[in-house]
């Protein structure tokens, strides 16, 4: 006789979990809280979804920044090209783009979610919407589900993949923890994870909706640097967003909970400071009789330019013929180091992940399984596990969903 059992959430890791279990011959009911499935997956990257990634599968785990080996038997057993075959083989025809990000060829996420809906509905997946979970409990052996209409659902096994607490507008409340912990599982604390971060300086809200590409950003708490790297930068009214900062904050977060770092951008990092000054001696020679405030125009985006002069100290009504050498150090160190200051993380609404969930020392990483709840499953952000952003994380809820499918499924 084929087990039943029961899949909490219908995100990616969920439904996931569920074709995998149906794969098998069990009966699966999925039970979701919303009135359609994935709808977190539908604004992930900005409504286009990032599958996965077309690295080495080795490579993921370069980018996983919690619990990498953990991961490994979820990862091996489900990994990034059979993601990508699943999706092809569903009718969701798929493309990759720089840095190796896996989308579907349409940019439109419903069609990942479409696939796999069409692959739940092959398999005889029972799903229910708009059905909240109240509690979760086990009795003799069943675990015993039942919903805020006090409808009651039973299993002999049951997978937990509720996701976590970003984006709650789209019902990820942190339910699952909850249930967890009633089983007695441990939770890691959590937090927002790629996520934008708030500044102190009056200067910041000036550059709101100015994206900078092609920059360098370094954190420093104190002397010692945190984070270093390229990529595209993107002011706004409160702080610093776009994907270089959205990454630095799932690596420096904790530290900025506990207090303020330094952000030092680099807005010229193909320049030495040596070649930089060159280059502005050229522009500088060019156009000698203009005062410094109207002379940054090829160097910077005019929104960017009135802050950068403030900050350089150098009096804005200055003519470049009295520059001196002293003044053009001033400018480079701010075209080189542009200041600011880190004072925390924003919220879990806006955050892509939520860092943190059930210790995975009480999961077993070959199966899913909870160590101390025979039956019991986790899958998706439920997991203190989380990558940078390129499609990692998707990658860790298809793969976890996967294998505590695969694994639930088992005799």
């Amino acid at each position: 006789m084929s087990k039943e059992i029961i899949v909490a959430g219908g995100g990616a890791a969920g439904m996931m979990a569920a074709v995998a279990a149906a794969e098998s011959g069990c009966s699966v009911l999925l039970l979701e809280q919303n009135e359609k499935l994935g709808k977190k997956l539908y604004i992930t990257g900005k409504g286009r979804c990032n599958v996965t990634n077309a690295c080495d599968t080795v490579d993921l785990f370069k980018q996983i920044l919690r619990n990498a080996k953990f991961l490994y038997s979820a990862v091996y057993t489900y990994d990034n090209f059979r993601v990508m075959d699943f999706f092809e083989e569903n009718g969701v025809p798929l493309k990759t783009e720089r840095g190796g990000r896996v989308f579907p060829e349409s940019d439109h996420a419903s069609d990942i979610i479409r696939g796999l809906a069409r692959a739940m509905e092959r398999l005889s997946v029972k799903v229910r919407l708009n059905t909240k979970i109240q509690s979760v409990t086990k009795n003799d052996g069943r675990f015993i589900v039942k919903d805020t209409s006090l409808k009651s659902y039973s299993a002999d096994r049951i997978i937990l993949a509720t996701g976590g607490l970003s984006y709650p507008s789209t019902g990820s409340t942190g339910d699952g923890y909850a249930f967890a912990q009633s089983f007695g599982h441990t939770l890691v604390k959590q937090y927002p994870g790629l996520v934008a971060m708030n500044t102190k300086e009056s200067y910041i809200p000036q550059l709101q909706g100015l994206t900078l590409k092609n920059v360098r950003a370094a954190i420093y708490e104190d002397q010692k640097i945190l984070y270093d790297d390229f990529g595209e930068l993107l002011f706004t009214h409160y702080g610093v967003s776009g994907p270089l900062m959205l990454s630095a904050s799932s690596i420096v977060g904790e530290r900025l909970m506990k207090r303020p770092l330094k952000l030092l951008i680099d807005l010229k990092p193909a320049l030495s400071n040596d070649q930089l000054d060159q280059r502005i001696v050229r522009d500088f020679d060019a156009n000698r009789n203009r005062q410094f405030k109207n002379a940054l125009n090829q160097l910077l985006p005019s929104k960017l330019i009135p802050v950068a002069v403030q900050l350089s100290g150098i009096t804005p009504e200055k003519k470049l013929n009295e520059f001196t050498k002293q003044d053009r150090r001033m400018l480079t160190d701010i075209l080189k180091k542009f200041p600011a200051t880190l004072t925390g993380l924003r919220d879990f609404k806006e955050a892509v992940i939520t860092r943190g969930g059930v210790s995975v020392k009480e999961v077993n990483p070959s199966t899913m399984e909870s160590r101390l709840v025979p039956g019991l499953y986790f899958a998706g952000e439920m997991l203190d596990a989380d990558a940078l952003t390129g499609g990692y994380n998707l990658q860790i809820a298809w793969s976890s969903g996967y294998l505590a499918g695969m694994s639930a499924a088992e005799l």
